[in-house]
Order: structure tokens, then sequence, then C-alpha cells
């Protein structure tokens, strides 16, 4: 691209970002427990305010790591191959995707979609994730392109040393079509909305053009925008996906509501208040009233007057609160299709079977799955242009590869055992074609057990040669068989004496 080009695909690219920054920013101050929606009023005290902070009953990260926790792709294999693909070794590992791959994940549970590139590098291709907030995609068509045609990264602002306002600012952003990468700098003013307390007001794109002379172009020569989607769900094929936060963000603010409203029950109504009959009220120099007495554990009121009648009112029950949080609490389990007992909703689940925790975790584990396919096809596609870029074109060229999940699902290792052991014996099914299906196990360990096999075979071999008998060993004798030719000290049989004749008496 000129810069002509490159200033026109930066104003697209920046008016989309901008679009969809109010709902990422949004969300990202939930997650992060900045937001509580509590009606606050001008002359409220400082305990009021204090009881408003404190009401802050966070579930959305919750939400987020029932699910990513059950995600972790383990392997990578071609079609019709047992052992993993070249690019696994040669760029996932490298990128130590083992550990970073979770971030991609979580990123779009958060905002419904996130974002990793591949670009070619030495001693291997790099692949770097990217949250929505940071990355902005466009496609020619959302739903149905697997490549998008521009997209821009955001690196962090930084001020400019040598301007005269302190308060400049420039952020370096990276823009990639299917030939090049454009690196410019560009005033963090239009990345950054100004807003006001209830809106925000976007800066208009028309004075925006990048100074090409400045411009670090790079190229990768992949043929495609080098840049993978991540999509939470494919629920939504017409606005797209919104993540597992942002709709249940009504029943967040239901749940800061009724916290708050429990901790000034807790504070002001629970504790029982006092009142008195029958006695006048003091009154000082200027007529105003002067409390009788200063209340506290360890003081005992009294008054002279015989009239006078003490007592206190029944304290505020908490119980409708509890239970009112209980209620929005089950109602998100069943939304989000979590567990109940994952959130410890009041005596929701107690004393029962290892069945019914199983078919209560069978929604989620449903769930957990839909995910493991979108993600899976996202991870897919990553690897195929990791090949590209190290030059494997088979490995581009494989659209059958499948990824290989983790099995995450909660059950107990004699179960297990049990249910694998049985597949071996009464199907046939090979034993060492079972040791992937036992949890937690990764592609290390099945390696390790494939090596520690091979030697405990070759040690048996061993052993049994050992154990037969040496070369040309005579055969042990059979009683009752016929010798022939044998001779007298040859270690066969004694030869038959003739019995006594007549002469021999």
């Amino acid at each position: 691209m000129n810069g002509d080009e490159l200033s026109k695909v930066v104003q697209w690219l920046l008016a989309g970002r901008r679009a969809e920054s109010g709902r990422l920013t949004e969300i990202h101050a939930h997650l992060k427990n900045k937001v509580c929606d509590i009606y606050v009023p001008k002359s409220a005290t400082v305990e009021y305010r204090r009881l408003v902070d404190q009401a802050r009953f966070n579930i959305l990260p919750l939400l987020v790591s029932s699910l990513a926790q059950g995600l972790f792709v383990d392997g990578y294999r071609p079609a019709n191959q047992l052992d993993n693909a070249t690019v696994w070794d040669a760029v996932w590992q490298p990128n130590r995707m083992d550990a970073r791959q979770s971030g991609i994940y979580r990123a779009a549970l958060q905002y419904g979609l996130s974002y990793a590139t591949v670009l070619p590098g030495e001693p291997a291709p790099a692949i770097t994730p990217f949250s929505p907030r940071r990355m902005t995609a466009l496609y020619a068509d959302p739903v149905n392109d697997e490549w998008p045609e521009y997209a821009v990264s955001v690196g962090l602002p930084r001020p400019v040393i040598t301007s005269d306002a302190p308060t400049q600012m420039l952020t370096t952003i990276t823009v990639y079509d299917d030939t090049h990468s454009y690196a410019a700098d560009v005033p963090s003013v239009f990345l950054l909305p100004q807003t006001s307390e209830d809106r925000g007001d976007p800066l208009p794109f028309e004075g925006l053009a990048i100074d090409y002379s400045t411009v670090v172009v790079k190229e990768h020569g992949l043929g495609v925008c080098p840049v993978v989607r991540f999509l939470e769900s494919y629920d939504d094929l017409d606005d797209g996906p919104q993540g597992v936060v942002y709709p249940m963000l009504p029943a967040q603010r239901q749940l800061n509501q009724t916290t708050f409203g429990l901790l000034m029950a807790q504070q002001q109504q629970a504790f029982r208040q006092r009142w008195v009959t029958g006695m006048a009220i003091p009154e000082d120099a200027d007529g105003n009233p002067v409390e009788p007495w200063n209340a506290a554990v360890n003081r005992v009121w009294h008054a002279e007057s015989p009239d006078t009648k003490f007592g206190d009112f029944e304290p505020t029950s908490l119980d409708g609160y509890l239970n009112s949080r209980d209620k929005t609490l089950l109602y998100i389990s069943a939304a989000r299709q979590i567990p109940p007992h994952t959130m410890v909703v009041g005596n929701a689940v107690s004393n029962i079977s290892a069945e019914a925790l199983a078919a209560l975790e069978a929604g989620h584990q449903l769930d957990i799955g839909e995910h493991k396919t979108a993600f899976g096809e996202s991870v897919e596609q990553l690897l195929r242009l990791a090949g590209k870029a190290m030059g494997d074109e088979d490995t581009w060229e494989d659209t059958s590869a499948q990824v290989v999940w983790r099995d995450t699902t909660p059950r107990s290792l004699a179960q297990v055992a049990d249910a694998l052991g049985k597949l071996a014996q009464l199907l046939d099914v090979p034993p060492r074609a079972l040791w992937e299906k036992i949890p937690g196990v990764t592609e290390t360990d099945i390696s390790r057990w494939e090596q520690m096999a091979g030697d405990r075979d070759a040690i048996g071999d061993v052993a049994a040669l050992l154990a037969a008998p040496p070369p040309g060993a005579d055969e042990p004798v059979v009683p009752g068989a016929e010798v022939d030719d044998a001779e007298p000290g040859s270690g066969g049989a004694d030869p038959v004496l003739p019995g006594p004749g007549p002469e021999g008496r």
C-alpha cells in the first residue's frame, strides 16, 4: 500500500475499533471490579460510601475460569497420523503456547473474540496473542470469511520526549494485509475516545494522515492477512458472539444491589433498636434535646420515674437478602450451565451421590465441548498458517488435521482405569491406544511411556534369551526310548549284559 491507501485503511480500522470499544470497555471494567452501579446521593456519608464499595459481589471472573480451565490443546495430528505434526515441535512449543494459549481462550470468553498473529521469524515463526481491546480485524464477510482483509494492532501510549506539550502521547499501530505489515506512530487521542460521565464522544478521523516516510514496512509473503480470529461461539450469525460476560451484566448488577441491601441491614437494622416511654427528655440552655443515655455494651439504662418503660424492636431478618442472592446465583448457574456446587449456592447441593454430581456436570461438559469445537478450528487454522510461515506446504494444505484436547472431565482414576481396562479386554482395543484417554496425561507423558515400554520389551527379550538352554546342549533323556550305537561312558544308556547260561552256573 502507498501512503494514501494506508491512511484510508487506518481510518477504516480505527473506526471499527471505536465502534466496539464501548462494549469491550464496559466488560473490562466489570471484570476488574471497577463497577458497582449502586446509587450514591451527593449527601451520602462516608459510612454509606464504604458500604457501597463493599457491595461488589463479582462472580463474572468465575464464569470465564469455569470454562477456560477445561480448555487445553495437547497435540496436533495430521490426517491418518499417530504422531504430532512437525509444526507442533517447530513452532507451537518454541512460542510457549502450552501456557499462552489460555490467554487466547480467556479473552475470547470474556469479549466474544480474540486474535493471534503468525509472522515469519528466526529460529521459528512468531505467534502473538491479542485481546480485541488491542486488535481489530475487518472482514469482507464477518461470518463466513476465514481470513480478514486488514487488521490493526495497537501498542501502549508513550510520551513524546521532544514535545513542548507534556501530555502529548504517541501510540505505535501495526497494520496487516496479505503481503506486508506497516508500523506507524499516531496520536494516542485517536485511539482513546474522549469520554464524559455518561457518554463517549469519538473524534473524527478525517484529519488523520500517515507520514509514509516514517512507516516501517516489512514483507511477510504469506498470501493472506496473518491474523487468526478465535470466536467464543457460532451461535449468532447476525451480530456475532458476545462472550459469556456481557449477557450476565444485568444479573451482576442485581447481585451488587442485593448485597448492598444486606450490608445496610446488617449495619443499621440487624441489631435490636431500643425505645423508652414515660419520661421527659431534658434540654440544654438553647432548648435542644439532650440524649439521656450513652448507649454501650457496658452501660445500663435507668430512670427515676416509675412510669418509664424500656423496650426494643425486633431485628431485621437477613434471610430475605440471602435467599434473593442465592436465587440470582441459581439463575446464573442455569443460564451459563455451571454446576450449582461450583458457585456454592446455599444448600442447593448436599448429600448427593456421585452419579447425581456427574449429572449436574453434564451440561457444563457439553458447554466446554462446544467451545472446544469453536476454538479447535481456530487453533488448526493457526498451525496451518505457522506451517506456511516455516515453508511447510504440506501442513498448510492439510485441512484434515485435528487438534488433541486434554481430557479435563472430573472423574475418579479408579473409574477411568476400570472403563479403559474393559475396552482393552472386551473390545480388543490396543492398550497403548487408550493411554491418551487417561485424564491429565500429556503428550510428553505418552512419549516417555512409549520409550519405557520399549525398554521393558527389550529387557524381557534378554531375560527370555538367558533362560533358554545354550546351543548344542544334550536333550533330556526320555525313559524307555531306544538308544542306538551307545558307547560306554558316553553319557548314554548302560549296555544290557547277557543273562547267566549253563556255563555260568
